[in-house]
């Protein structure tokens, strides 16, 4: 049996001048996992996340309502708080609201020397992101980050995820940075030149990606994106399966014949 770890993804969009880019990270090479593969700033749920009153650290969403929202008994915020641990980590981007309500500006060269020691410090788990909030009086911005898709990681593979996808508008005065560890290179892409360039094998992104990156190509904007997930009534879960077919392995997902 391999166990099913809770992870949380965050597909962090922009409006660009040829329309909405989302970013995307290339994981390192040397990566147990998905080595290679550019994929959207995200990661496991761990216990740095959890925490017993998660509510007054966050704003526009109770755990109650995050639990909801994603069809569990509790604890539902801990995925919010993933996503944007997550995105500050690997990406550099931290989605949270200081003490004026605005989301925070880390234009200010003596502010991002600060907050480049919290990301340090968070990604070595010597301090939890909370500590941070409390400390700069932020409040996550989880009313922002919506819940966009569910995948669980088919049986089969030695790693296995239970992962929500959301997604939400990228911060201003805010310049995305890899954290040249877990990733080591970011670019902002339009979701079908992604798409396209996978198919030229120039990319290397991996099934789940791909179908989200198909399902926000639909969208003009990133506005427009992210209003379509908030109204969204459900979030269906896909898992796939892996089957032999003679020398070859195919990908069902539900509905697919012989699934």
């Amino acid at each position: 049996m391999v166990e099913i770890r809770d992870a949380a993804t965050v597909m962090l969009v922009r409006d660009g001048e040829e329309g909405m880019e989302v970013l995307m990270l290339r994981r390192n090479l040397n990566s147990d996992f998905v080595g290679g593969a550019y994929v959207f700033p995200g990661g496991a749920v761990d216990e740095h996340d959890r925490h017993e009153d998660l509510d007054p650290y966050c704003l526009g969403r109770t755990d109650a309502e995050a639990s909801t929202r994603l069809e569990i008994d509790k604890g539902g915020l801990a995925y919010w708080v993933a996503a944007v641990r997550e995105c500050f980590e690997e990406a550099g981007l931290l989605l949270a609201y200081d003490s004026e309500g605005a989301i925070v500006r880390l234009d200010d060269p003596a502010v991002e020397e600060r907050f480049i020691g919290h990301r340090a410090a968070i990604d070595k788990k010597e301090r939890r992101l909370i500590e941070v909030c409390a400390e700069e009086n932020l409040k996550l911005a989880v009313d922002s980050i919506h819940y966009f898709s569910h995948w669980i990681t088919p049986e089969g593979p030695p790693r296995r995820y239970d992962t929500r996808f959301f997604v939400a508008r990228a911060p201003d005065a805010q310049v995305a940075l890899h954290d040249d560890r877990e990733a080591i290179a970011n670019i902002w892409i339009r979701p079908q030149d992604a798409l396209d360039r996978g198919e030229r094998r120039e990319l290397e992104i991996i099934f789940p990606t791909m179908k989200n990156l198909s399902a926000i190509a639909r969208f003009d904007s990133a506005d427009e994106l992210v209003a379509a997930a908030a109204a969204s009534p459900a979030v269906p879960t896909v898992q796939p399966r892996i089957v032999q077919e003679g020398e070859r392995m195919r990908i069902l997902l539900p509905g697919d014949p012989g699934y």
